[in-house]
């Protein structure tokens, strides 16, 4: 069954325009609490939270009504990280869980992602189900099984003692001075807390969000911000999070900054080691670098590629029983510890290597040499598909003639987005340019 508002993370798009309206949050949240629904009880019970968006207001509410009018029960978190909500849906023994973000997008964008009652992100074909309710009529409860909702106060801290837990035992963070950027998302509060409780001097910055300032010029999607303040306070390294935390980037103390590819690396290498890596297998995205493929086949480690999203990466794990993957964006999603990608706990894995080995976050943090890899984005009409052209496909496949044994060459539609996106790598930087150009230029030429 085709999804037709979902894309790889839920429903995601601009506030207050279709689908991100407050008319279609409440008819998703009916279409969710009927699709959850297995009796004609009251009991049922949903977690929601958000990031700092001022348009989370507007959609929490609708949904709430959505979900009340279908007898769910719902418990507002207030401003939490995604991960704290598959961690809560599961703890609190909830039927469901929905985070409103858009994640590492500007305010003015919003988004509603679902998850089960395991606290894994629905599947696809959970997703097309609840399209197909949403075509039809709703049918709401009986007044007497109308549902109720309340706030929960603690949930972000119940999570932050969570996060404190995958800290090896015994261990501090004593003598570390950590920058942590939380990009005036949802992780403001519980971050530079969870850091300071663990012993380390906290340098905090992104934690005045105003409802507009999220991801502004702060955050994983602009590590820069952070880097200076590593630099100019002589930090020993910086952790990104993204608006609503399931992202990280990493800092050295020169201010080099590390994506999800090389942390992966990190991980997995010392996962290994520990006999800790199941089936000696990192799950990652078709965007992941060939570097970190050939880094880890020289460890005799196996790389799984899956297509783009952290949703996909944790379904293929669970397929596989593998317990480590995540994204060069740096979702890192570890299923020892949580159901999806957790920007904070992979930074506290970052700190307890450099607790536990003495080395400084520069060591650690370069795994890899990277194979050059370019990316561009071009935009096309809502509707239109140039990826059909024909002029299209035959740059693509003069492209892919051109890189056979030297690269590789990606084109893909942003889940998100009407943007295509065209990536290549190549050791030759003049080989990879021209056929990034190439690609891009039949692509524009269609759009």
């Amino acid at each position: 069954m085709a999804r037709k508002i979902f894309g790889t993370d839920g429903v995601r798009g601009r506030a207050n325009c279709y689908p991100m309206t407050a008319e279609m949050a409440l008819k998703l949240g009916a279409a969710a609490g009927r699709f959850f629904r297995k009796d004609g009880l009251s009991r049922h019970r949903v977690v929601i939270g958000k990031d700092t968006r001022r348009s989370g207001y507007m959609l929490e509410n609708a949904l709430t009504a959505g979900l009340t009018s279908t007898g769910m029960n719902v418990l507002l978190l207030g401003p939490v990280p995604t991960p704290a909500v598959g961690f809560l849906t599961r703890s609190m023994r909830a039927d469901l869980g929905i985070m409103i973000s858009a994640s590492h997008n500007p305010h003015h964008d919003n988004g509603i992602k679902f998850f089960g009652p395991d606290g894994f992100k629905l599947s696809d074909e959970a997703e097309a189900e609840i399209e197909a309710i949403l075509e039809g009529p709703i049918e709401p409860s009986q007044p007497e099984n109308i549902g109720s909702a309340r706030r929960i106060d603690d949930g972000l801290w119940r999570y932050g003692e969570y996060t404190k837990t995958t800290f090896p035992a015994g261990r501090r963070l004593d003598g570390l001075k950590v920058v942590i950027d939380c990009a005036n998302g949802a992780a403001y509060k519980v971050a530079p807390e969870v850091l300071w409780e663990l012993g380390a001097e906290v340098v905090p910055l992104g934690v005045s969000p105003n409802g507009l300032n999220i991801n502004d010029k702060c955050g994983s999607t602009h590590p820069d911000t952070a880097a200076a303040a590593v630099c100019a306070h002589g930090a020993d390294v910086g952790i990104c999070l993204d608006g609503d935390a399931d992202r990280v980037m990493i800092i050295d103390e020169n201010g080099a900054v590390a994506d999800g590819d090389q942390l992966m690396a990190l991980f997995a290498e010392r996962w290994a080691a520990e006999g800790r890596l199941k089936d000696a297998t990192l799950v990652a995205t078709v965007m992941s670098n060939l570097g970190l493929e050939r880094h880890l086949s020289g460890l005799g480690l196996r790389l799984e590629r899956t297509a783009v999203g952290d949703r996909y990466v944790v379904e293929a794990m669970r397929r596989g029983g593998w317990n480590l993957g995540g994204e060069q964006s740096g979702h890192i999603v570890m299923t020892d510890f949580g159901t999806t990608g957790d920007g904070l706990l992979a930074g506290l894995q970052f700190l307890a290597a450099m607790v536990e080995t003495g080395q400084p976050a520069s060591a650690l943090s370069r795994r890899f040499e990277r194979v050059p890899q370019l990316l561009r984005n071009v935009r096309y009409a809502v509707g239109g598909d140039p990826l059909g052209s024909a002029p299209v496909q035959a740059a693509i496949a003069a492209a892919e003639a051109s890189l056979a044994g030297n690269g590789r060459l990606l084109i893909r539609k942003s889940g998100t987005e009407p943007l295509i996106r065209v990536m290549a790598e190549c050791e030759d930087d003049g080989l990879l340019t021209r056929v990034v150009a190439s690609v891009v230029d039949a692509v524009e030429a269609a759009a």
